[in-house]
């Protein structure tokens, strides 16, 4: 395992860190681009939440795709594009042209985060699979540092070179994805059989502790597509993530733009702010992955994260003091990444790996509905009162529905079996 780990994690984990910084960069750069286009929340709402309309439609093509021609080839070519269409986003002048490439842009990186779950599942026993998770899941909120680091300062080059500054932000951040989606197809490995740095035993090692997961999950009835979205597991999973991501994007989307309401703080220090809050993040998935490993209830610290979550978004939407904004989004951002980090890598736990591959991109589809439908109700709300108020307030009661799912599916799986085996400490 210490030898995947380092031949593996650090290509996926700069690999996502790209990508979520291709995806949410808009954020910084809607501090200027929506005043200089005049989009209107709602404008802007509609085109965040388009790329994951785009995302959620080829999840499954995407990652049939991806076990057809295997994981190193797929994960680069999705790269390569969603590289290319981010750098393009310094094009837009118009709501069309937004809405088209924040489309284009989810259909370009569709099947990336399932494919990476999948491929792990062939790679890590379910004792080290959270804590494989957490390393790679950290680029979420270290992409927030290095956007809070360099955004503001990209956005300061305003004029140079007849660009805005919401320009070069684009492109300084979408070109580098290409160059590395060209490392990704040299150097990541396909699997275990196949891996010449591998011995013999070890290959043994890992295909028999594979087979003893799938013995306890049992073999599914159907893995087509259909079967995937009859499967209650998968349904209810889905139901999770679209009311997690539906938050969780949602506020990251507009975070910049809420304290820059709610402290009147500069661009600058609002992204330092961002960075910071990246860093704890970054901290609570690493410390969560291990403690998740050692003790083999991914749920219960999935829910426990999820009250923390409710209350810092009540906050947010209530307080009537910035620095009490700046603390709660500080909670938010610890533990907003650690959540889907613990669900996701707790899919193999539900899932047979015959259905793990349709079903995991089933699950992100629904998921990316949430997150296609909640910006766009989002930016209504704030044109139609003018603050974030009840967004932010009606966004934590959907953080506590979605809290008390994960006691739901928690209880089903320790019904069906125990939990996943746990590392001693």
């Amino acid at each position: 395992m210490g030898k995947a780990f380092w031949r593996i994690l650090p290509l996926i984990l700069i690999a996502y860190l790209f990508a979520y910084m291709d995806r949410v960069n808009v954020s910084f750069a809607a501090t200027q681009m929506n005043e200089d286009l005049r989009f209107s929340a709602t404008i802007y709402g509609l085109g965040g939440g388009l790329f994951f309309l785009g995302y959620a439609l080829f999840e499954i093509p995407s990652n049939l795709m991806l076990v057809r021609f295997g994981a190193r080839r797929w994960i680069a070519r999705i790269m390569i594009t969603w590289g290319l269409l981010s750098a393009g986003m310094m094009f837009v002048a118009t709501p069309m042209q937004f809405y088209a490439l924040r489309f284009l842009l989810g259909v370009a990186e569709a099947g990336f985060y399932p494919g990476v779950i999948f491929y792990f599942s062939g790679w890590f026993p379910p004792c080290h699979r959270s804590r494989a998770v957490s390393r790679f899941f950290i680029a979420s909120p270290l992409a927030s540092v290095a956007m809070g680091g360099m955004s503001g300062w990209l956005l300061a080059l305003d004029g140079t070179g007849g660009l805005h500054g919401w320009q070069w932000l684009f492109l300084v951040q979408g070109l580098p994805t290409v160059v590395f989606g060209l490392v990704v197809l040299r150097y990541l490995p396909d699997a275990p059989a196949t891996s010449a740095w591998l011995t013999a035993d070890e290959k043994a090692w890992i295909e028999t502790e594979l087979a003893r997961e799938q013995a306890r999950i049992g073999a599914p009835a159907r893995h087509d597509v259909l079967g995937a979205f009859r499967n209650p597991r998968v349904l209810l999973l889905g139901a999770i993530g679209f009311l997690l991501i539906a938050v969780i994007t949602t506020v990251i989307l507009n975070a910049p733009l809420i304290l820059l309401e709610a402290t009147a703080l500069d661009p600058k220090s609002i992204g330092y702010l961002v960075a910071l809050g990246g860093l704890l993040g970054a901290a609570a998935i690493l410390v969560l992955g291990n403690h998740a490993d050692r003790n083999g209830d991914r749920w219960g610290a999935a829910f426990r994260c999820g009250i923390v979550l409710a209350a810092a978004v009540l906050i947010m939407g209530l307080s009537p003091s910035p620095l009490l904004t700046c603390i709660a989004y500080l909670a938010f951002a610890t533990v907003c990444f650690a959540i889907p980090m613990l669900t996701s890598s707790g899919w193999a736990e539900a899932l047979h790996v015959r259905e793990l591959a349709v079903g995991a991109a089933a699950i992100n589809t629904l998921s990316q509905i949430g997150a296609f439908l909640a910006p766009y109700g989002w930016g209504a709300a704030k044109d139609a009162t003018g603050s974030f108020e009840l967004a932010l307030v009606a966004f934590s009661v959907i953080a506590l529905l979605m809290s008390a799912l994960i006691l739901v599916l928690r209880h089903r799986l320790r019904g069906h079996s125990a939990p996943a085996d746990a590392v001693p400490a």
